[in-house]
């Protein structure tokens, strides 16, 4: 099976780390898989490189900063063939346009208009690990473009995407999705499986374990898609298109810290819902600022203080 991985830039954050992902995807080949893996900057880099920048410009030009940033990926992918060849597995770094990503010309918030995996295919012919630099593309000008934030999960569909991949696995440092973010709620759940439209609701509502552009994407392609953690081995959760019968009525809650929301996702999220978590908010001292229903999700918005216990009330109320 020809599988498409993603490190995140917490998994590749020192050589430790690397090390570890490197074996991840090693053991993946060894079980007789094709292996394409799509890395972002290491740690905190792409902030730090953000903030050179700024240093000599406060408004650096968008394409000189692209240049820039783009070399964090480009800079994890060639560590990774290195690591790789360490242990043994055959291995070629690409950068984003190298490895035939084509994107429009929005320096800094660029989209994927098209890839061509020619390279690509050719180094899985050759018997190697292809370890594509995530987060960017190539413009129509032939310039370096990056995506945006997250830009890495969504490299990382559209290769699974362009190359018929069995699965694109997201391997990151949490277990998997939960019903809410276990570092907040210690009750959260971990989700064996969550359905792709509750997955991207959560997504667009501050959920941060997934980028809504790499799961609108899946969705469109209809591809497979597992995280998973890199720092201990688990089931993860699998992300697909759930029957109805089979979708939970509430999948999970998030937070949005800049618009002090709640968010509520579930085919069960309705008027109803967001009436009785009103009511039960303002028993418990939390004021509602502002309540909206949309399909298949119920946002409310608290005063700053409150969020967190809004968030904490809201899951164990009608989710734990």
């Amino acid at each position: 099976m020809l599988i498409v991985q993603k490190f995140g830039g917490s998994s590749l954050a020192d050589l430790t780390r690397l090390r570890r992902a490197a074996g991840i995807a090693a053991e993946a080949r060894r079980r007789g898989n094709e292996l394409v893996l799509t890395v972002s900057a290491a740690g905190d880099s792409t902030d730090e490189l953000l903030s050179l920048a700024r240093q000599i410009l406060p408004h650096p030009p968008a394409r000189e900063l692209d240049a820039l940033l783009g070399t964090g990926e480009q800079r994890s992918a060639a560590l990774m063939a290195m690591m790789l060849r360490s242990l043994g597995q055959p291995a070629r770094s690409f950068s984003g346009p190298q490895a035939g990503i084509h994107t429009d010309d929005r320096h800094g918030e660029a989209a994927i208009l098209s890839v061509e995996p020619e390279r690509l295919r050719r180094s899985l012919e050759a018997g190697e690990i292809a370890v594509v630099a995530g987060f960017q593309g190539q413009s129509p000008a032939g310039d370096l473009s990056t995506l945006g934030r997250g830009g890495s999960d969504t490299t990382a569909v559209a290769l699974a995407a362009a190359l018929g991949a069995g699965r694109c696995e997201i391997y990151t440092d949490v277990d998997g999705i939960y019903t809410a973010d276990p570092r907040l709620i210690p009750s959260a759940r971990l989700l064996p499986e969550i359905d792709s439209r509750d997955m991207l609701r959560l997504a667009e509502a501050g959920s941060q374990v997934l980028h809504p552009g790499s799961v609108r994407l899946a969705m469109e392609k209809a591809v497979p898609l597992a995280l998973l953690s890199s720092f201990r081995a688990g089931p993860g959760s699998r992300v697909l298109l759930l029957p109805e019968e089979k979708r939970p009525p509430l999948a999970g809650v998030t937070r949005d810290a800049e618009k002090n929301s709640v968010t509520l996702v579930g085919r069960a999220a309705d008027e109803a819902l967001l009436s009785r978590l009103r009511r039960q908010l303002e028993r418990s001292g939390i004021p509602v600022r502002d309540a909206r229903a949309e399909e298949g999700c119920v946002t409310l918005t608290v005063a700053p203080a409150q969020l967190l216990p809004a968030l904490e009330l809201c899951h164990r109320a009608v989710i734990a």
